[in-house]
Order: C-alpha cells, then structure tokens, then sequence
C-alpha cells in the first residue's frame, strides 16, 4: 500500500483528499490550526515557514507520493516546495502540486490547455508559475502540475458565502461575460486518485467539460435557493463588452468520461 502524505489536509481540497484516498493508501496529513480527519498518530501540525519539520516528517515517513494542496506567503511557500522538491529528490517520491487558472490571468481572450505556456500578471499567478517551474527542473517527470478552477463543496467557502448573503440579503457581485469553468471537492480527489493509480505524468486541467458565464452559473443557484435573482448584481469584466475566459480546458485523453462534469451536474450536486 502506497504512503501519502497530504500537505494541507485540513483544508477544503485536502479534507476531500483525505476521505476519497483512506481506503487504499496509508494517509498521513500536515495541518496549519483546524485538525484533519486522521488519526492522531497519522497527522503533523506543520506551518509553512517550518522547513525543519517538514524535512523530519518526510525523513520519518518516507511518502511513496506527497501532494500540496498548501496556502500561505508566496515567499514561504517557494522556499517550502524547494525544501520538500530535494527532500523528494533524495526519497524517490512522487509530488502532485495543485496551480490554478491564474497561470495564464495575463491574457483573458482564450481558454488555455496544458500545451499552452503560462502568463500572468497576478502575484498569485506568478508565484505559482515559479513554483511549477522549480519542482519540474528539481525533480523532472516526478513532479506532476495539476491546475484547478474554483473549486466548490457542500460546505465551500464559495457556497457558504452565497447562502450568508441570501439569509443577510446581500448583495452578490458577479460577471456577465467573464466564461468560466468549475469543479466539486469530491470530483477533483477522484480525478486525481485515477491519476495516482495509473500513475500518469505531467500537466493536468482538471474542470468542467463545459463553460458558463459566473453571471450563469451563479444565477442557476440562486434561482433555486431563493427564486429572487435581485442580489446577483452584474458587472462587466474589465468594464468591457467583450467575452473574457478564465477557464482551462484539456487536450488530454487519458481521464474517463465518468470521472469528467459539467457545470449543471456541479451545481445538481450543491443543491441536492
């Protein structure tokens, strides 16, 4: 049974890790202040600027497969994965590193594939294209980059702020032309169990097969949760009337299609 060891594992993407992965790998998880789903022997409070512990945890463990769903200073982090990159390097692990749609937020005219090079104009963007190209020159096809969009859940802090906003009548800012893609907590640890158990390499865009407008899809679920739709106020993305994307789309062909969603089936799911 291979060893995995989640950095972050209290967090929204973490937690989902944790509970797909249980059954079949030995789970172990690091945690900033909320405790993981783990048992006590089985989870590290680690902070992101404690480089020490984290090399002891790795040493301890040796992990078969480390994933980092982490947040934190930009600073901190890249000198955390350069710390865990050589540790890995040393161990012979494998390392799955979640970016996001922000790698390529310096040019909004297209959807991007994992082909296309990244171009940000964002602090976050750019720190997560440094990091990707640090873990890829440390530990080569043994470093695997997956980018996510937003990411929603039952108890997400994008799905919560909705339903506080409707129960205070507040208003929700949304863009009517900005074309977006999305994906559920629990689709993406099955996506990428499937990755880890067929072992496949590289760049992964992982999200809805298909695109909306944010104005769409957030209008989708405040229709059915409050059936007045006078909170969604609309904006122009970047004051223009043109179509904007911030979406990734996949010109990979090794995910089944029963482990792919769309927007509706995601938002099925929230409101189910």
């Amino acid at each position: 049974m291979e060893k995995v060891l989640i950095l972050g594992a209290s967090g929204l993407v973490g937690r989902a890790l944790t509970d797909e992965l249980k059954v079949g790998f030995d789970v172990y998880g690091t945690y900033s202040t909320t405790l993981p789903s783990l048992p006590d022997g089985k989870q590290f409070q680690l902070e992101v600027k404690q480089t020490d512990k984290l090399e002891e945890i790795v040493h301890s463990l040796k992990p078969d497969i480390v994933i980092s769903c982490l947040r934190g200073d930009f600073d901190d982090q890249l000198k955390f994965h350069k710390e865990l990159a050589e540790e890995l390097r040393n161990e012979n692990g494998r390392l799955y590193f979640f970016s996001t749609t922000n790698v390529f937020d310096g040019d909004y005219s297209r959807p991007y594939t994992e082909t296309d090079l990244p171009f940000s104009q964002s602090d976050y963007g750019n720190f997560k294209i440094e990091c990707e190209k640090m873990l890829k020159e440390i530990l080569a096809e043994r470093a695997n980059i997956i980018r996510i969009p937003a990411i929603w859940g039952k108890d997400s802090p994008r799905y919560n702020a909705i339903k506080e906003s409707i129960k205070s009548q507040k208003m929700i800012d949304v863009y009517s032309n900005l074309v977006c893609n999305n994906l559920l907590d629990i689709q993406l640890a099955k996506q990428l169990r499937f990755i880890m158990e067929n072992k496949l390499k590289g760049i992964f865009h992982l999200g809805s097969v298909d695109k909306m407008t944010q104005g769409q899809f957030y209008e989708q679920i405040t229709s059915k949760l409050e059936r007045d739709l006078s909170l969604l106020r609309t904006h122009l993305f970047q004051e223009k009337a043109d179509t904007f994307y911030f979406s990734l789309k996949s010109n990979r062909k090794d995910m089944p299609s029963s482990l792919q969603s769309t927007n509706m089936d995601i938002i099925s799911y929230l409101l189910g």
